[in-house]
C-alpha cells in the first residue's frame, strides 16, 4: 500500500494509531513518521551525529552517487555544505533571474494554443535547462543538446520500488544494467563539463554554481574534489530539475481549478506583484508538497514523544500530515494563497525543504525559479480553467505528482495590450 499510494497510507495509519506510528518497509528498514511539530523540531535539532540524515536517504546514493552531500553525515556533510552555500546564496541567485526568464519564455513560444497538454513533461525540460545554463553554466549548443539527450534517463526513475537496491547478481540485468549504462554515458559529459570549467580562462567571471564550486574551497583552504563535484553535479539535477518541475505542475494545477484564484494570479503575474506570486507558491508548496516525509536514521536510541526509539530506526517527519493538520491550518485541504500573503511561514509547519541543519540548499533558488516562471508563464498565455477533478498524486521516486501530469490548455496567447488591460 505504501508504494502505491504513500499519502493515503500515512493517513489512514495517523488516523488510526495517533501522532507516532511505525511501519517496516523491506529493502528500506522501520520507518517511524513523526506528525507532531513539537517532535520533528527535535528531530531538526537533534544531534547530527546521533540523526544521520545520509544513512537515511542510502537507496538514493545509486543515483547521486556517494560523494553527494545528500549521503553525507557528520564532519564531511558540513564540509560539503559550507563549500556549496555561496552558490545558493540569495545574491547568487538573483544572477540568474534574466535567463530563467529567457529560457521560460522560449519554452511557452513552444505551448500549441486550444488543445489539452500535459505540463509535467514541459515543465522538466525547463527545468533541466535552467539547470543546464545557471548551475552548469553550459551554453554551447553542441553540448546542450548532448546533456539533454543524457541526463533524462540517468534520472528517470518511476517507482519508489526500483530505488531499493537489487541483489548484487541483478546489476548486470535488465533496467539496473540500462540505469549503469545511462549514468556511466551522463557521468563522461559531466566530467567533460567540470574540466572545460576548470580551464576555463573566463572562469572568475563566470556566476553559475559550478564555477562558483570549482573556485570554492573548505575551511583549510582545499578545493572541492572532482569526484565530490560529479556527485554533487548530479544531486543538483536531481534536486533541482524534478522536485521544481512538479511544484511547478503542481501550482498549476492547482490554479487552473480555482479560476479566480488564476485571474488574481494572471494580474499580479502583469503587475509584478512578487508578494502574491511567492504566496501561491509557498500555498502550492503546501498543499500539494513535492517530497511527504524526509528521514533521520538513528545512530543511538533516543526518548521521543514519551517513546523509546531504538538505534536503527528511521524518524520520518511527515511533511504532508503537518501541511494538512487542521490544528496547523483553518480548512487545510482548500488552497488559499492568502495565508502566506506578505508573511513568512512558521518553520515548525511549513516543510517543503525539510529543516535544520539539513535543510535543502537550493530553497531559495526554487521559490525565485517558481515565481519567475509562474509570472512568465501568466504574462504570455491565458490558461483556460476547468472543471476536471482534482488530479490524484502518483509516487515518482522520492517526489509525488500530479497522476495525469498536470493537464491544462492555454487558451489564448497574450499580446502586450493583453497585458496592460489585466493591469
Amino acid at each position: 500500500m505504501i508504494w502505491l499510494d504513500p499519502v493515503r497510507f500515512v493517513q489512514f495509519c495517523h488516523r488510526r494509531y495517533g501522532k507516532l506510528f511505525t511501519t517496516r518497509i523491506p529493502g528500506i528498514g522501520t520507518l517511524v513518521f513523526v506528525t507532531d511539530p513539537d517532535d520533528i523540531k527535535s528531530v531538526m535539532r537533534g544531534d547530527p551525529a546521533i540523526f544521520h540524515a545520509g544513512e537515511a536517504a542510502a537507496p538514493l546514493s545509486q543515483v547521486v552517487g556517494p560523494q553527494s552531500i545528500l549521503m553525507l553525515d557528520g564532519d564531511r556533510h558540513r564540509r560539503s555544505r559550507a563549500m556549496m552555500l555561496p552558490a545558493f546564496h540569495g545574491d547568487s541567485v538573483r544572477r540568474q533571474v534574466a535567463e530563467m526568464v529567457a529560457i521560460t519564455v522560449d519554452e511557452v513560444a513552444r505551448w500549441p494554443v486550444g488543445e489539452q497538454f500535459p505540463l509535467f513533461p514541459r515543465m522538466q525540460k525547463l527545468t533541466l535547462e535552467v539547470i543546464l545554463r545557471t548551475v552548469i553554466g553550459v551554453h554551447d549548443a553542441r553540448r546542450l543538446a548532448a546533456l539533454r539527450a543524457a541526463l533524462p534517463p540517468m534520472l528517470d526513475i518511476g517507482s519508489p520500488l526500483e530505488l531499493i537496491p537489487p541483489p548484487r547478481v541483478l546489476l548486470r540485468f535488465g533496467m539496473w544494467r540500462r540505469r549503469a549504462q545511462h549514468r556511466a554515458a551522463a557521468l563522461a559529459l559531466l566530467t567533460d563539463e567540470i574540466t572545460r570549467c576548470r580551464a576555463d580562462p573566463q572562469l572568475e567571471a563566470r556566476t553559475d554554481a559550478l564555477a562558483m564550486l570549482v573556485r570554492g574551497s573548505d575551511a583549510d583552504g582545499a578545493p572541492m574534489a572532482d569526484d565530490d563535484l560529479l556527485d554533487q553535479l548530479v544531486t543538483l539535477l536531481l534536486a533541482g530539475h524534478d522536485t521544481t518541475a512538479t511544484a511547478l505542475s503542481w501550482a498549476f494545477e492547482r490554479l487552473t481549478r480555482h479560476p479566480a484564484l488564476l485571474h488574481r494570479t494572471a494580474a499580479a503575474a502583469a503587475d509584478g506583484d512578487d508578494a502574491w506570486l511567492d504566496a501561491v507558491c509557498k500555498e502550492s508548496l503546501r498543499v500539494r508538497p513535492v517530497v511527504f516525509e524526509f528521514g533521520r536514521k538513528l545512530t543511538a536510541p533516543v526518548q521521543l514523544a514519551g517513546h523509546r526509539i531504538p538505534a536503527g530506526h528511521i524518524l520520518a517527519p511527515s511533511i504532508n500530515l503537518v501541511h494538512h493538520s487542521p490544528r496547523h491550518y483553518s480548512d487545510p485541504d482548500d488552497f488559499r494563497p492568502q495565508r502566506f500573503l506578505n508573511q513568512r511561514p512558521d518553520p515548525a509547519v511549513w516543510l517543503p525543504f525539510g529543516g535544520g541543519v539539513r535543510r535543502c540548499l537550493g530553497a531559495t533558488f526554487a521559490q525565485v525559479e517558481m515565481r519567475t516562471v509562474l509570472r512568465e508563464v501568466l504574462r504570455r498565455v491565458e490558461l483556460a480553467p476547468t472543471t476536471a477533478p482534482d488530479e490524484p498524486v502518483r509516487p515518482r521516486h522520492v517526489t509525488m505528482m500530479p497522476r495525469h501530469g498536470a493537464m491544462v490548455t492555454v487558451r489564448r496567447r497574450l499580446t502586450v495590450a493583453d497585458r496592460v488591460v489585466t493591469r
